[in-house]
């Protein structure tokens, strides 16, 4: 199995949105294409700041990859993307004022 975990720093004020646009338009399309949600978690990380978080499980990192192509090549999701981006101020304005900081992390097992 292949694990990742995908991490966001936030601003308050934007978190219901970023949210809804998780829940409303990135969720469905990658279970339309075979990633598999673990959960998907917030916590305050100062006064200003949200930390959110997801992780994904993949039957491995080939299978993460193919996954991942799909979703990039999937037009209409793109286009859905796209639009939200610019009912917020456009992609760069979006991560610049709203979204602080994105990591995407293989996680790794402790266990033997």
């Amino acid at each position: 199995m292949f694990y990742r975990r995908k991490f966001y720093i936030v601003k308050n004020e934007f978190v219901v949105v970023f949210n809804n646009h998780f829940n409303e338009t990135n969720l469905p399309n990658q279970l339309k294409h075979g990633a598999r949600l673990i959960g998907r978690w917030m916590v305050p990380n100062d006064e200003k700041t949200t930390e959110i978080f997801a992780i994904w499980e993949y039957d491995s990192y080939e299978n993460y990859q193919e996954i991942e192509a799909n979703i990039r090549s999937d037009s209409e999701h793109v286009a859905r993307v796209n639009r939200w981006y610019e009912a917020n101020g456009g992609r760069d304005s979006v991560m610049r004022e709203y979204i602080l900081s994105v990591k995407n992390e293989e996680l790794k097992t402790t266990l033997f």
